[in-house]
């Protein structure tokens, strides 16, 4: 049997193999002989952010990172919560850098509660008060975290380092408008 004799055998048996997988692909078995996964192959069909699809996470959990505050009263706060931080160059630019992104648009420059958005919206107190001035570090903690009147809460944006460096740029707005004895004498100290 020579090769040319069979070309057109093979060939029609390759036109006859090409049809039967080509029908074979185009029927669909609505109900299968076997399914291999039920589980997987049944499972109902969720859409994302609908009802049914969002679960709820156990009782008790928190996300990576955070830790809850559960001080509610602000003057537990002044009481039990001191800055950790040590005021430092590095401490101080951060917090003034925090303090322009999300502080000045209300309390403005120099903490004098004279913000951008003040015409459209009250006046914040001025941090600059003798009031505020008075607040313990923990008081202003307790306000950045949960927000105060008009104030929303800040522990979302600000985790609780930035908070406490934050505090550090407000008591510098503060000395700088407000100078002590011993800041001026220093001051007089260095310009000799």
């Amino acid at each position: 049997m020579s090769f040319t004799t069979d070309t057109p055998r093979i060939a029609s048996l390759l036109a006859g193999l090409s049809l039967l997988l080509a029908s074979g692909c185009a029927f669909k078995h609505e109900k299968p002989h076997y399914v291999y996964a039920p589980d997987m192959h049944f499972n109902p069909s969720l859409k994302a952010q609908k009802i049914g699809s969002m679960r709820m996470p156990p009782a008790g959990t928190i996300p990576r990172g955070f830790r809850p505050y559960e001080i509610t009263d602000i003057e537990q706060a002044g009481r039990e919560l001191k800055n950790p931080l040590k005021r430092t160059k590095d401490v101080m630019e951060k917090g003034q850098k925090l303090f322009n992104v999300y502080c000045i648009v209300c309390h403005g420059k120099y903490g004098e509660g004279d913000g951008l958005v003040v015409p459209a919206f009250p006046r914040p107190p001025s941090l600059q008060s003798e009031k505020i001035m008075n607040y313990p570090d923990g008081k202003i903690f307790h306000v950045i975290t949960l927000g105060q009147t008009l104030m929303p809460s800040y522990g979302d944006r600000l985790n609780e380092e930035e908070r406490w460096q934050v505090i550090h740029y407000v008591r510098a707005l503060q000395r700088a408008k407000h100078p002590t004895a011993a800041d001026l004498k220093s001051a007089e100290d260095k310009a000799d």
